[in-house]
């Protein structure tokens, strides 16, 4: 055998013990809690909700599982089980799909919860790609399927994750390797689960949310140049068509399940944002809302909510970000609403809040808006 194949076969097999090696790594150590809780080190999570959930589905003991979009992302855990006397899991993911969300709740479900809170708005139920398409969600990961184990296990940027954690689990190195663990540098700078993509205790809460930034977004959506954004995605076919697929077939199969669906807080201003500017996207959300409102409250496993037509909360604009996001103060408020009961939808009335609504949009009056 010559001297070049000798060294071709030690380069074949020291790169084939590295990558075994970077595998038993990565399952011993899982940063993701995919194969088992973490034991010998402390567990450290990810903001990366799509990534990271398909660990704490399978790593975390929970009663109840919490889904929504970017409103409701920064809820915290400890207050949700405090409020509604629960053991719950946040799955909510930012920017999320009615695809996302029926996939992720699937798999959550094998765990036998009791209950789902579900934050739900007309906008989820737009076209997105059927989900071992959407490039964001990794799929296989959920299912834990020879191809989902096999890219996690071999992967470098998780092993990098692994030795990480394992220094982060050294006595004397823990107060260099904290300073050193953020989102930049790694995927898992987050050490409590409580801490899931919530707001940091020095975040400037009254200069984020407050009326000033409520009507600057106001302005920037009813721009005529920019106003063909209400409309994106508004196709009440594909809506219902998306709602059938992905929400009631889950509740369908699911009948053992309690399910508490809520419409959120949007700021009065968003449904005036489509009266003036985009009317045809607002009789399409009206339209929607009946639809489902009447389908939601025809199962007996169902609690639905209508919190839009909350007067004494979206018609105050310190409380929102934009024309849609609320401030934390709200999130407390909506759990407390969920807990109480408030703005439940009655099946004798499925169409009562919408015309409470209808009629606020109807009468308010953008005059007095700072500008």
């Amino acid at each position: 055998m010559s001297t070049a194949v000798r060294n071709l076969l030690r380069l074949i097999c020291a790169s084939a013990a590295i990558v075994l090696l970077a595998a038993a790594l990565n399952f011993v150590v899982d940063p993701l809690q995919l194969f088992r809780p973490a034991r010998f080190y402390q567990a450290m999570y990810s903001p990366d909700s799509r990534m990271q959930n398909a660990g704490l589905i399978r790593s975390q003991d929970f009663d109840t599982v919490f889904m929504g979009t970017s409103l409701a992302i920064h809820f915290r855990q400890s207050d949700i089980d405090r409020i509604l006397g629960v053991r719950s899991l946040k799955l909510s993911m930012t920017g999320s799909n009615s695809v996302e969300h029926s996939f992720v709740l699937a798999a959550a479900l094998e765990r036998h919860p009791r209950r789902v809170i579900w934050q739900m708005d007309d906008w989820i139920f737009r076209d997105a790609p059927d989900i071992d398409a959407d490039v964001y969600i990794p799929a296989d990961l959920y299912r834990r399927n020879a191809k989902g184990v096999a890219e996690y296990l071999f992967s470098g940027s998780i092993a990098r994750e692994s030795l990480w954690i394992l220094a982060r689990s050294i006595p004397p190195l823990q107060p260099v390797t904290a300073r050193l663990t953020t989102g930049v540098l790694f995927k898992f700078p987050i050490p409590n689960v409580d801490d899931i993509n919530v707001l940091r205790p020095d975040f400037d809460v009254a200069g984020f949310y407050n009326a000033n930034k409520a009507v600057a977004a106001f302005r920037h959506i009813t721009d005529p140049v920019r106003s063909s954004y209400l409309a994106e995605g508004y196709d009440y076919e594909a809506m219902v068509r998306h709602f059938e697929r992905d929400a009631v077939a889950l509740i369908e199969n699911h009948p053992d399940v309690n399910f508490d669906i809520y419409f959120p807080p949007y700021s009065i201003l968003q449904f005036v944002a489509m009266r003036d500017a985009s009317p045809a996207t607002l009789r399409i959300v009206y339209d929607f809302s009946v639809y489902a409102g009447r389908r939601l409250v025809g199962f007996p496993n169902v609690r639905f909510f209508d919190f839009r037509a909350a007067r004494e909360v979206t018609h105050d604009l310190n409380n929102y970000g934009d024309v849609i996001h609320h401030s934390p103060a709200i999130d407390l408020k909506v759990l407390s609403w969920l807990a109480a009961g408030d703005y439940a939808v009655r099946g004798d009335a499925p169409t009562a809040s919408l015309e409470r609504l209808r009629a606020q949009v109807e009468a308010y009056r953008t005059d007095g808006l700072k500008q």
